[in-house]
């Protein structure tokens, strides 16, 4: 993302403002903007999954805390 000598991107401000649109155009390629619809209702809380999207158990947790911890 930088250039060998980063100070030459900030002696224009056209440079400059390519250089952050190249960075933000990066960001949403890799990224997304994610999806605009909500598949909760609003008030209620939401289960937490994992990847497979299987319901996170507080034993789950539990053992998550304990490994973290140690």
């Amino acid at each position: 993302m930088l250039p060998r000598n980063p100070s030459k991107i900030f002696r224009s401000r056209w440079s400059a403002l390519f250089w952050a649109a190249g960075v933000l155009v990066t960001a949403v390629t890799t990224i997304g903007f994610g999806s605009a619809k909500t598949d909760a209702k609003p008030g209620a809380e939401s289960a937490l999954t994992d990847d497979s999207g299987a319901e996170v158990s507080n034993a789950d947790l539990a053992v998550l805390r304990n490994y973290l911890a140690n």
